[in-house]
């Protein structure tokens, strides 16, 4: 499964609810930056999130062929990126679910400004935002996923998809 939404979307918080009902593992692309002293919130140059996609991917195949589901948390932000991880699951034989996180844009703004006050995860700059914003590309219509809000109310009917595709797979 394949995260895929804006900063502050809640891609995080419906990673961990689908990797707990699906018994799956989740590889964070913010968690991976972290082990490598990088926030992307701070920005990242272009060859830095390269190396953090590559370990990604070795940690996700690694998963894969251990007969492991997968949860990946990213934006997921270039298409480009979205195909790559295609690529990776039908080379590995498994079910590929695109899971597209749509928050509105005040309840990513309310998020953003209540972490700046609460600190619970590292800050996003206010340039940072802006560029990730202005060069965000959302699911194609020729992709297939499935959309959320994040809203509890479409939790579970959200893991019921999921069961299905990956069932079907």
């Amino acid at each position: 499964m394949l995260m895929c939404g804006r900063s502050f979307s809640g891609k995080s918080t419906v990673a961990g609810q689908l990797a707990l009902n699906l018994d799956a593992e989740i590889v964070s692309l913010d968690s991976i930056n972290e082990e490598r002293d990088l926030f992307g919130g701070q920005g990242i140059s272009v060859e830095e999130w390269i190396r953090t996609n590559d370990e990604a991917a070795r940690r996700v195949s690694r998963l894969v062929r251990a007969g492991r589901h997968v949860v990946l948390d990213d934006t997921s932000s270039p298409r480009f990126l979205r195909d790559n991880w295609r690529a990776l699951a039908e080379d590995a034989a498994v079910a590929f679910v695109l899971v597209y996180v749509d928050a509105p844009d005040q309840v990513r703004r309310e998020r953003l400004l209540n972490n700046r006050q609460q600190s619970k995860r590292n800050d996003v700059l206010d340039e940072v935002m802006i560029a990730h914003l202005e060069t965000f590309q959302p699911p194609e219509p020729d992709e297939e996923y499935l959309a959320t809000n994040s809203s509890a109310e479409e939790m579970c009917s959200l893991v019921a998809a999921v069961r299905l595709v990956i069932s079907d797979a």
